[in-house]
């Protein structure tokens, strides 16, 4: 064989080696992103999920822009624990009850696509009434000490709200606010809960839709639990509209790089990692 024939021999071994390394990469490249998101639902199916806050039902306690984790273990399996509605059973596997005042992840009961967070009052066999703004559970008042007042701003009407710390049967304690004690829920009739059953309320208790609103959530089917909120792992006030610019050649790089600014400052840096009460 002549040198010309062995260098053509050697070139072509080459690549042919070149090529099986190269699409040995891409499969091993694959196969990482196949098994990361395999363990990323399994995570997020068995253990903690991710959530953001959307509305101010649950302020002072959550806020909006606030993202957390919830603990899919804490009140065992049901449907809306697997994602995409994958499984579609009753009950629930390792069941464990919630404990009144956990603050809940759980499926709209009218609204079987939406998710909610409330704050768990109401037990099985418990009896709920709320009298001028006063929350009543087992016709004994809970307990409400005024912590001071404060300004907001919810969907663009500003509202001066009392901010109560409230004492619910079990010592836990949380913070509420009311607007006054004579709004649309602050004064209603008694509610029973069955067994299988749990009554929720949000925080902002003149500004929330929840069991009180019994045509349009109404009690919580413990089948309907996802989990319990934990503790947050980011929060921001989100950039709105203060990057908008006016029309012109400039309008996108200058907005890209006014959030490029922005983002860092409207970080609520204080409140990563903070538990939920």
């Amino acid at each position: 064989m002549s040198k010309k024939d062995q260098d053509i021999d050697i070139k072509e071994s080459l690549d042919v080696t070149e090529g099986e390394e190269s699409q040995g990469d891409i499969k091993e490249f694959i196969r990482a992103i196949v098994v990361a998101g395999v363990i990323a639902l399994i995570i997020r199916t068995f253990a903690f999920e991710p959530f953001n806050i959307p509305s101010g039902s649950m302020l002072p306690t959550l806020k909006v822009g606030d993202y957390l984790f919830v603990s899919k273990y804490s009140y065992g399996y049901g449907q809306y624990s697997f994602p995409f509605g994958i499984m579609d059973f009753e009950g629930r596997i390792f069941e464990d009850q919630p404990e009144r005042g956990d603050v809940a992840v759980f499926r709209q009961p009218k609204k079987r696509d939406v998710d909610y967070i409330k704050r768990i009052i109401g037990l099985p066999g418990d009896s709920i009434q709320v009298k001028s703004g006063v929350l009543h559970i087992n016709a004994e008042p809970v307990p409400r000490e005024i912590k001071g007042t404060t300004e907001d701003t919810e969907q663009g009407v500003f509202s001066i709200y009392t901010e109560y710390s409230e004492t619910l049967p079990n010592g836990v304690q949380h913070n509420i606010w009311e607007k006054s004690d004579y709004e649309r829920f602050d004064n209603t009739r008694e509610y029973t809960v069955p067994h299988g059953y749990y009554f929720v309320m949000g925080d902002n208790r003149d500004s929330s839709l929840d069991s009180r609103a019994t045509n349009q959530v109404g009690l919580v089917p413990v089948d309907n639990l996802i989990g319990r909120a934990e503790f947050l792992f980011f929060s921001t006030e989100g950039i709105g509209d203060k990057c908008l610019k006016e029309e012109g050649m400039l309008k996108v790089p200058a907005e890209l790089l006014c959030k490029v600014i922005t983002w860092p400052q409207v970080i609520r840096y204080g409140r990563i990692f903070n538990g939920i009460n």
